[in-house]
């Protein structure tokens, strides 16, 4: 079947058409309605890394790396005071009682595993550095003031300046009372409503870090989304109307893509999904290509309307028209986030499923609905009057921009291309992979969490950034000498690597118990080299510390660092790769990595890795597909080169603007190449139709212009306008991804409506065949 008998067939079928769409739209809308914020810790490791091989390995005896840290701060004075430790043991308890904590392993001053060492006579005692029949009498604070000093919790659960305790919590993955996966917004709405709101007062300030909290703020934050979809909703119908002229041409593109979006939501809740906060923002660009492919329609059918043709004639020529490009290009569109699956981290994928659904969404509204709706629209010699009108204004504009399909103007375009592309290289081969800012990128630096993250930094010596390097040896192997010697050195190098804020590790607490057997002097702070003599000095220290395992095979060694720049990750990863070639043996190995930094470690690395092949497969389908639609090797060349010079550009913009390649940007490569190549796909097909018919190069362009490069340059005006409305967002990474996306969107159609053309005119001097 021809695809103009398939368009016909479609328009004389079109109340089964409706009814049939009408039906889907309302059981998807009801799935819709259930779609839940589905958030987790888990979704973001790279499970197929190396380093979650050894996280996750280890996971059940070191806990996991989604931590929290709440810090109780003293406005006035130190924490040594009856009200301020009466407010921390009731926090403490109430840190007990929060769900999904793994209560085995809270830490505070006033938890049993929490313990100081002090030397006496006959070598060392040891105790609960709160005892159990502590009373706030001045002799009970001297008492716990004295403890927490041999404790060596100080600017670690002690601020550096005493003023400011911690609580330091890891929960699990799966709720222990419910069995169920970690409602992670339940939590940390339960941190502000059970430790935040209750323990902040008059005398005291509560910060609390982690990823928990970061979502739950990051998910507040989101609820503003709904605004500036409104906002540029409003604004984009404001333009089409003043493009099509036309209530019904202005509200049914609108519609047709709000309907994608609403069966892409309830597919994701069919296919067992939620939306990550993360990705909350990908409704609104699935509605912005919906936009997109609908002007064409749109554009398509009021140059049918104004030769005279009636509804249904236009809707089904529309129709036959754009079927084909427009299938090709959502095709290369869904691709395009396909190839978000090459990288192994479930939030990824999950994204790209989610927005694929979108995509497939599109080509049943956007290219088989909207034409049959438009097919019923009122029509008025009036209006058509007007719109006739309008063209006749444009043809100076379109005359203006057709310049570029003739040899010079052509010549000098491609000159500006090619220098774009040389500076957009240089710069963008700078692009971090990971943060760039202390705290969390993802949100303002005057916001609450980051601002929490300043107050920590300040006064600890720890925050929740902690890499952990897991020692995997021989059983019984703290009780040899050889092994603990070399397990020092590579503490000791770690403490000199720039970012390395402190650590800790067995070797760290039997140094300071050999010590206690020799009169505290600071000579016999080593490790042992004598058996029996290290015997004694790592017997004290107990599992529950989780410094060892059970047999003394597995050591793990804190780093806690001073943020999680992706500089600062680099170098502490290549610094412990290096001393595992030096000091590792074939019993002896220093392992990477556990603890959120080994987490962001592995995501990082994961990201990189995937990066060139995402965009090479990107590509590789983009080419297939114009080939295969164009029958023409020149028309591909043109079509993707200007892709290339885009994507090397916003890495460039990204370099510039500060902003780091990770999880939360990575989609905008896929969507910037998506929309670009809808730019190139409708503009060539129309070029080639008329070249194919012997018209000259030049005329050819003019015309196409007037055919869908007023649909180009409309879509990427207004796309662009839309998004830079994120700007004024309270999420950092919302407005840093508006800012990318409204250069993305104005750059593809200046690379399809002067890049493209100008390489064709180049190429191709007279006319194409068919």
């Amino acid at each position: 079947m021809t695809v103009q008998r398939l368009a016909a067939l479609v328009i004389r079928g079109r109340a089964v058409v409706l009814v049939v769409m009408a039906v889907l739209t309302l059981l998807l809308g009801i799935r819709a309605l259930g779609l839940g914020v589905d958030a987790g810790f888990q979704k973001f490791l790279p499970t197929n890394h190396p380093f979650m091989s050894t996280f996750l390995k280890h996971q059940a005896d070191f806990g996991g790396a989604n931590r929290v840290l709440i810090v109780l701060r003293a406005k006035d004075g130190d924490i040594f005071t009856a009200p301020f430790l009466d407010t921390l043991n009731r926090a403490t308890d109430a840190a007990y009682r929060l769900p999904g904590i793994d209560r085995a392993r809270v830490s505070s001053l006033f938890t049993p595993n929490v313990r100081f060492v002090d030397i006496v006579d006959d070598g060392f005692i040891g105790g609960n550095v709160v005892p159990s029949d502590f009373r706030p009498t001045p002799a009970g604070i001297a008492q716990v003031r004295a403890n927490t000093l041999k404790s060596g919790q100080i600017g670690r659960l002690v601020a550096n300046d005493f003023s400011a305790a911690a609580i330091a919590l890891q929960l699990f993955d799966i709720d222990p009372a419910t069995g169920a996966k970690l409602d992670t917004l339940t939590i940390a709405r339960a941190l502000e409503r059970e430790i935040r709101e209750p323990f902040t007062s008059a005398t005291v300030d509560v910060h609390i870090l982690g990823f928990v909290r970061l979502t739950g703020d990051i998910a507040a934050g989101a609820a503003g989304v709904v605004v500036f979809f409104g906002v540029s909703l409003a604004l984009t119908a404001l333009l089409v109307w003043l493009y099509a002229r036309s209530i019904a041409l202005t509200v049914m593109p609108l519609l047709c893509s709000a309907i994608a979006v609403v069966w892409m939501l309830g597919g994701l809740t069919v296919a067992g999904y939620g939306l990550d906060p993360m990705s909350i923002l990908l409704p609104f660009l699935v509605f912005a290509i919906g936009v997109s492919h609908a002007v064409q329609v749109v554009n398509a059918i009021v140059a049918e309307r104004i030769a005279g043709v009636d509804g249904k004639t236009a809707a089904a020529n529309t129709l036959a028209r754009l079927m084909v490009p427009g299938s090709v290009a959502l095709a290369t569109d869904t691709a395009g986030f396909l190839t978000l699956m090459l990288i192994e981290i479930p939030i990824i994928q999950e994204l790209a499923v989610t927005a694929s659904l979108g995509m497939a969404a599109i080509l049943a509204t956007n290219l088989i609905l909207l034409p049959v709706l438009v097919s019923y629209a009122p029509d008025s010699g009036r209006w058509r009057k007007g719109l006739a009108a309008a063209t006749h204004r444009y043809g100076r504009l379109w005359d203006a921009l057709a310049v570029v399909a003739k040899p010079r103007p052509a010549l000098i375009a491609v000159g500006i291309g090619a220098a774009l592309f040389a500076w957009a290289f240089v710069v963008g081969s700078n692009l971090t992979v990971g943060d760039n800012d202390q705290g969390a990128p993802e949100l303002r630096p005057n916001s609450r969490y980051n601002q929490d993250v300043a107050a920590i930094v300040e006064r600890f010596s720890i925050g929740v950034d902690v890499l952990t390097t897991i020692i995997e040896t021989t059983p019984n192997a703290c009780v040899e000498p050889e092994i603990m010697a070399r397990i020092d050195k590579f503490q000791h190098a770690l403490n000199q690597v720039e970012g390395v804020q402190s650590t800790a590790s067995l070797v760290q607490a039997a140094k300071i118990v050999n010590a206690g057997w020799n009169e505290g002097a600071l000579k016999w702070r080593a490790v042992p080299t004598d058996a029996q003599v290290l015997v004694r000095a790592v017997t004290p220290v107990e599992t529950a510390t989780g410094l060892l395992n059970a047999d003394c095979s597995i050591m793990p060694v804190l780093a806690f660092m001073v943020d999680h720049k992706a500089e600062t990750i680099q170098r502490a990863v290549a610094a412990i790769e290096d001393l595992d070639r030096q000091l590792g043996t074939p019993s002896l190995r220093f392992r990477l990595a556990t603890g959120n930094v080994g987490v962001m470690a592995a995501t990082n690395q994961a990201v990189d890795a995937a990066q060139l092949p995402m965009l090479l497969a990107i590509y590789a389908v983009i080419i297939v597909l114009c080939l295969a639609m164009f029958r023409s090797v020149v028309a591909t060349v043109c079509i993707v080169v200007p892709l290339v010079l885009v994507s090397v550009m916003c890495n460039a913009i990204m370099v510039w603007l500060g902003i780091g390649l990770k999880v939360a940007t990575l989609p905008v490569a896929a969507l910037g190449v998506g929309i670009g190549v809808d730019y190139g796909i409708y503009t060539f097909s129309t070029l080639l139709g008329h070249l194919r018919q012997g018209m000259a190069f030049a005329s050819a362009y003019r015309r196409a212009l007037e055919e869908t490069g007023a649909a180009v340059l409309f879509t990427g005006i207004t796309l662009s306008l839309g998004v830079a409305t994120w700007l004024g967002s309270a999420l950092k990474f919302q407005a840093d991804l508006g800012l990318l996306l409204a250069f993305m969107f104005l750059v593809n159609m200046a690379g399809a409506l002067f890049l493209a053309p100008a390489l064709a005119a180049l190429i191709w001097r007279g006319k194409v065949k068919g």
